[in-house]
């Protein structure tokens, strides 16, 4: 995984982030995505490997996710 995507300790809520459940929050954190300043700093390469490596089929650019982690992280 692009160094980036390293994981800080505790990690956010991202069932928060439209279409994640319980499922695929099992599975993003199992690819050690566990904050949405991680998802925030995604590049478009960055969407490609994580949507291939997870089988989302383009489910984080329909589901807006980036633009979502950007405001939820200027929330925490």
């Amino acid at each position: 995984a692009p160094a980036k995507l390293k994981t800080k300790k505790g990690g956010d809520d991202l069932t928060k982030l439209a279409g994640v459940g319980p499922a695929l929050l099992k599975k993003l954190n199992a690819a050690d995505i566990m904050t949405f300043q991680q998802i925030a700093a995604w590049t478009s390469d960055d969407v490609v490997l994580i949507d291939e490596k997870l089988s989302l089929k383009g489910r984080i650019g329909r589901e807006g996710w980036i633009e979502q982690a950007k405001e939820l992280a200027n929330k925490a």
